[in-house]
């Protein structure tokens, strides 16, 4: 069956249409919005009007587009943003009305949960050993540690690219007070949360999630992006603090320019690798893994196992 999946991030909606064959993801296609739901959520607590209409426009057109290509199912979650404001449950409303999309707006766990089930999905080989999934969102970020037989940690925490921006970062480029700020807070936040996980037996570290993928783009200097190319790449600690470095630098007018790097996620780039190279140090990682089966392929694997 042909099923649809879309993801209401803080910084972007996505949606991935695919096949589930003999319990197997085939044949995916993304398609992706940088609509910023997010936009002052976490400064003022609601989704503003401009903001909710841009939303609801482009949710619109991925139902159009789910139509279009006969999907038998769709499927719809709203992750940190909609968590967090205080009118979520308008835009739920409103979705339903407006594209016909029933829009579940799930805990930070539950997101944990599906990103953890992607990422196994698209794993090869082994899934005995404890693998740690972190997913950098706009708003949150989430640690998830298991293997096939279940989780056995898992951890949201509210520091995200476009959340840890919007707070911080107030230079082009940024300044040295603003970043060590951003850097500060940033550990400050997630000190508990890698104290409990450098206890633990982790195998290898995977990254989901837009700022990641960002990051094995920008390291590969991809022309045009590659699911292909970025799916089960490495990315070493060395390479992330150099990016890092460089982007510390940097105008958002030459971020705009770096190759593999999404212009519309240019102004948010710095934070999220900011967030990745605290994580990489504190853990004493030398690598991570980059994935792109992630949350929504999670989302089709846990609905399919519910209908069969």
């Amino acid at each position: 069956m042909k099923i649809g999946t879309i993801d209401i991030g803080t910084n972007s909606m996505r949606l991935l249409i695919a096949e589930y064959v003999n319990n197997k993801i085939e044949n995916r296609n993304k398609y992706i919005n940088t609509t910023r739901i997010g936009q002052g959520v976490d400064k003022d607590g609601y989704i503003t009007k401009e903001v909710m209409d841009r939303n609801l426009k482009a949710l619109k057109e991925f139902s159009d587009i789910c139509k279009e290509q006969n999907c038998d199912a769709v499927y719809c979650m709203g992750t940190s943003a909609l968590r967090d404001s205080k009118n979520g449950q308008e835009f739920v409303k409103k979705a339903k009305e407006m594209a016909n999309i029933d829009v579940k707006i799930i805990c930070g766990d539950e997101e944990s949960n599906l990103g953890f089930l992607g990422v196994l999905e698209g794993t090869e080989g082994d899934k005995k050993d404890n693998i740690l999934v972190i997913d950098i969102g706009g708003g949150s970020t989430e640690f998830v540690l298991g293997n096939e037989e279940g989780i056995n940690f898992c951890k949201s925490e509210n520091v995200g690219a476009l959340r840890m921006t919007e707070k911080f970062i107030t230079t082009d480029p940024i300044s040295e007070e603003d970043f060590n700020q951003m850097n500060y807070f940033i550990e400050n936040t997630i000190s508990s949360t890698l104290e409990i996980l450098k206890n633990k037996k982790i195998s290898k570290l995977v990254g989901i999630g837009g700022a990641i993928t960002s990051v094995s783009a920008m390291n590969q200097q991809l022309e045009v992006y590659s699911m292909e190319k970025v799916h089960n790449s490495e990315v070493t600690k060395k390479d992330i603090e150099k990016i890092l470095q460089n982007l510390k630098k940097m105008t958002l007018n030459d971020k705009k320019t770096i190759k593999g790097l999404q212009p519309k996620r240019a102004d948010i780039i710095t934070a999220g690798v900011t967030i990745l190279n605290i994580i990489m140090e504190k853990l004493e990682f030398e690598k991570i893994m980059i994935s792109e089966y992630d949350n929504l392929e999670g989302l089709i694997c846990q609905n399919s196992k519910k209908m069969s």
